[in-house]
């Protein structure tokens, strides 16, 4: 016959000399656990005669319940007393000064979002991608196969998985147009990573802002007058900017839109490198076989887009005069921009 009455007093006593609360875990492993004592008596009801299984059960059943609620208020009980210990140890002195330092916005994320604002005010929707990119979006989808020389101006990171580090947010271009067709209105704020030499307007993790615009019958003029409206709106004055060809194989035709140096008003510097201007906005017409890769409907559609140097925007608005600053971690630098 099972004696529940002496099983539940040796409980008790040994419940009553804990004294820390890491020891009731062994206590409940010992009576209640898996291989406890309660628990393997249930688990040889099998050997008990039918006629005594079903009382026998029930009186375990309880038993088994009230070890478990005496465990659970002891917990609690000990644990109270461990935390009022711990206070009347601590003390705490209200008239010191307090050192909390404020958090606030990184400068690029400040530009980031009033770039967001702008754009999502003329119905630009804001899409991401993944960094680590396909050589497939990143150059190929993008008129830029494995033997175009341009790849050589995007000396970028590889990863043992084959894929690269992005080197600009172009490959979201192709993604969206075979994810929402035409037409289509949208920018992509991130980061993107080439193998560069450093100095003070050159990173080897940087930020840009992609845009783009696909719709019927669009022009130059409709992608100037947007960048002079982004710039206007960022420096809260009308920037005078120049456009000249340059070659990207992601466009045609293609400009490099150039923005008069903020620090030396464009009469040259270390960072302009002596020109008076900053290459700021890689921009042109999107070259039809890009907008074929996007599955896009040449003879009805055509597009330009944008690639913002968003670090760049960044010096220039705020006069920083080294790029490497932005990404330093250095309090003092970024305690300038809190607000």
């Amino acid at each position: 016959m099972i004696d529940i009455s002496s099983l539940y007093q040796r409980f008790q006593d040994e419940l009553s000399q804990v004294r820390a609360s890491g020891i009731l875990e062994q206590l409940m492993q010992k009576y209640v656990g898996k291989q406890g004592e309660v628990t393997l008596l249930l688990k040889n009801l099998v050997n008990v005669p039918i006629e005594e299984r079903k009382i026998i059960g029930g009186q375990l059943q309880d038993l088994r319940q009230t070890i478990e609620t005496a465990l659970e208020e002891k917990l609690s009980h000990l644990e109270f007393q461990e935390i009022t210990a711990k206070e009347a140890q601590e003390s705490l002195d209200v008239t010191q000064p307090s050192h909390t330092m404020l958090g606030s916005l990184h400068p690029l994320t400040q530009v980031q979002h009033q770039l967001v604002d702008v754009f999502q005010s003329l119905g630009f929707a804001v899409l991401r991608g993944p960094e680590a990119e396909s050589e497939y979006y990143n150059f190929e989808a993008l008129n830029i196969p494995s033997t175009h020389p341009a790849r050589d101006m995007q000396d970028t990171f590889f990863l043992r998985s084959g894929v690269v580090m992005r080197t600009h947010t172009s490959p979201v271009q192709v993604r969206a147009m075979e994810k929402y067709g035409a037409p289509l209105r949208m920018i992509v704020p991130g980061r993107v990573f080439r193998n560069e030499a450093l100095d003070a307007s050159h990173e080897h993790t940087f930020y840009q802002l992609e845009g783009m615009m696909i719709d019927e019958n669009l022009t130059i003029s409709n992608l100037l007058a947007v960048m002079k409206l982004l710039l206007k709106e960022m420096f809260g004055r009308e920037i005078k900017v120049r456009l000249r060809p340059g070659y990207f194989p992601f466009v045609e035709p293609g400009f490099e839109l150039d923005a008069e140096c903020a620090f030396c008003s464009g009469k040259g510097c270390n960072v302009c490198k002596h020109s008076g201007w900053i290459e700021l906005i890689p921009c042109g017409m999107i070259h039809p076989k890009v907008l074929e890769y996007g599955k896009i409907d040449t003879k009805k559609y055509n597009g330009w887009a944008f690639g913002l140097g968003l670090s760049r925007l960044v010096m220039l608005k705020y006069k920083i005069d080294d790029i490497r600053l932005m990404q330093s971690g250095d309090l003092r630098f970024l305690q300038q921009f809190a607000f």
